[in-house]
């Protein structure tokens, strides 16, 4: 049995990108949280060099999901391949993960680069990035989300 889950945001991205697009993100944001946490619930996180931030694409549609296979960005030169294979805002629920640098906590808000989020964004959990939660074992993928995104951070240093 599936049970629906109601959430609410915890904050909301602040800045950078006002227009989504695929490639060349850089720069940074603020990532707000909501003003009736107390600010101990940030205590310790600047410590951390990377977030774990779940954010949805409230710039799309319901209309923009598709329970299908195709090809990404609907380039014929990569393989077809299923909703759950894509990352983006074609997904049922359009929440999408990122996992940006934090550059400094200033009371309840977290200025961060490297979110692939837009101004706006509503922002429903993040953690702190711990190396040890991360993927274990070899990684393995096929080659063409490597050509895809070659310039998906064009322009920003490592």
């Amino acid at each position: 049995m599936t049970q629906k889950l109601e959430i609410e945001p915890i904050g909301i991205v602040v800045g950078g990108r006002s227009e989504p697009t695929e490639d060349a993100w850089r720069g940074t944001a603020v990532i707000r949280l909501d003003a009736g946490f107390p600010v101990e619930v940030v205590q310790g996180l600047e410590e951390f060099s990377h977030l774990l931030v779940v954010w949805h694409f409230h710039r799309a549609s319901q209309d923009d999901v598709a329970l299908h296979a195709r090809s990404p960005r609907n380039n014929p030169r990569w393989p077809s391949t299923g909703t759950f294979v894509h990352r983006n805002h074609r997904r049922p629920n359009q929440l999408a993960q990122s996992f940006p640098r934090l550059l400094r906590v200033d009371g309840l808000d977290l200025h961060v680069t490297d979110l692939d989020a837009v101004d706006g964004s509503p922002v429903y959990d993040l953690a702190p990035y711990f190396r040890e939660m991360g993927p274990r074992g070899t990684v393995r993928q096929p080659g063409w989300p490597g050509e895809m995104l070659a310039d998906y951070w064009a322009g920003t240093a490592d």
